[in-house]
């Protein structure tokens, strides 16, 4: 366990403590919700952590290496782009997913476009948008998002 595990895990115990001690049942209940909230992400967590450890797993790192690594070039970047607009993955769950294709050779600046772009844009979600936003609305944000998630991966290929 890392130094900063350690320090936020001892922060949030002293606060739980000291929230228990002002008030119980605030406290009670607090930790109910969040134990609720947690068992309805739990599920979703795994399969989505099993099926991504499953592929990166069966396929090579020499063929991850060669269409997201640093010398793909745009390939890589396209790659990136679109797998992580169309794909449907709650945010804190791109960060495994993305410590895996690092260790399997992809590079820093497809897997900043890669998370940037499973994070802002939204292929699968666009008919919801649309319906609350408009066409126009929630077109223009997707497109924007996109272009921004390129540009921020750009960037990260560019200082890393």
């Amino acid at each position: 366990m890392s130094n900063n595990a350690v320090i936020y895990i001892t922060v949030c115990a002293v606060l739980s403590l000291v929230s228990f001690f002002l008030d119980r049942g605030k406290t009670i209940a607090g930790f109910k919700k969040g134990w609720n909230m947690f068992k309805n992400v739990l599920l979703p967590f795994l399969n989505i952590l099993i099926l991504v450890s499953l592929l990166i797993y069966l396929i090579p790192p020499s063929i991850i290496s060669q269409y997201l690594g640093a010398g793909s070039g745009v390939l890589s970047f396209s790659i990136a782009a679109l797998v992580g607009s169309i794909m449907l993955i709650p945010g804190f769950i791109s960060y495994p997913i993305a410590a895996g294709l690092i260790q399997q050779g992809a590079s820093y600046a497809v897997v900043a476009t890669f998370m940037t772009t499973l994070i802002m844009v939204g292929v699968v979600t666009l008919p919801l948008e649309i319906r609350y936003f408009g066409k126009t609305v929630a077109v223009a944000r997707n497109a924007l998002s996109f272009v921004a998630a390129v540009i921020i991966g750009l960037m990260v290929g560019i200082i890393l």
